[in-house]
């Protein structure tokens, strides 16, 4: 029996942007363990640097796993134990918080997770159509989602930057996950606020299917350069492509369970 297996192209891009004087994002890239993150630091006092480099770090730990469920838990556990230290600094100096949003993509087989916490989200791009994967865990979001607010509207409300979930800032994390199937072809998004507070979901899916990953990176980051970019921007681009078919074993290319409990 054969089959197509995949095999992942990556890029990545990232910018202090054009008002701050720290760059507080951190991103991740390891395509040999089906993992790849970007986060966003809060906090001040250059904790959100801290904060974002410590999640980025505990990740890089990951190692490959043979079933999607133990790559789901082991994530799920290094964002546990991050949480724990971040909220001990922020005691121990005496800060508000200690934070930092995360999203996380983890590819299995023919399947993906996405795994997040505040408003840096997950696209995909299939076919050229693009389709946002998370939710945003902010004021604004809630706002939209009850009705009160036009999506719009809450582009110029002033609270519209304001999260509800982080990783550091509440005794235990709140992560939300969902899960799918991956075609060829397919491409993914991991980006922090700074890119879509300036670029427009159409503008990132017409340039992602038109370039090469690293160049889409980069082009998007420029975009946002040249908008004024307020905040610190990154960006990381993963692209499902095609490999030679091999033969398998006739249960290889199942789809993936992330059911940690299984």
């Amino acid at each position: 029996m054969t089959d197509t297996s995949l095999i992942f192209e990556s890029g990545a891009a990232s910018d202090v942007g054009k008002v701050r004087k720290v760059n507080e994002d951190s991103f991740l890239v390891r395509a040999g363990s089906g993992l790849w993150c970007v986060s966003d630091g809060m906090g001040g006092h250059e904790a959100g640097r801290l904060a974002s480099t410590m999640i980025v770090e505990a990740l890089s730990t990951v190692e490959p796993q043979e079933a999607a469920a133990g790559l789901l838990s082991e994530c799920d556990r290094r964002l546990s134990v991050v949480n724990h230290r971040l909220r001990r600094i922020a005691s121990d100096r005496n800060y508000e918080v200690v934070g930092a949003t995360v999203v996380v993509l983890l590819i299995h087989g023919h399947s993906y997770a996405c795994l997040w916490s505040g408003d840096s989200r997950i696209y995909r791009v299939r076919g050229g159509a693009l389709t946002q994967l998370t939710r945003d865990h902010s004021e604004a979001e809630e706002l939209v989602q009850r009705g009160i607010m036009t999506r719009e509207e809450v582009k110029h409300w002033p609270r519209r930057n304001v999260i509800t979930r982080a990783i550091g800032v509440a005794d235990l994390p709140e992560v939300e996950i969902v899960n799918g199937s991956v075609e060829p072809g397919d491409s993914y998004v991991l980006c922090s606020d700074g890119l879509t507070n300036h670029v427009a979901d159409p503008e990132i899916a017409s340039i992602v299917a038109e370039f090469d990953v690293q160049t889409a990176c980069d082009r998007l980051v420029a975009l946002t350069l040249e908008r004024g970019a307020k905040d610190n921007v990154t960006v990381v681009v993963a692209r499902a492509q095609r490999r030679e078919p091999t033969l398998i074993d006739p249960g290889g290319a199942a789809k993936a369970n992330w059911d940690v409990g299984a």
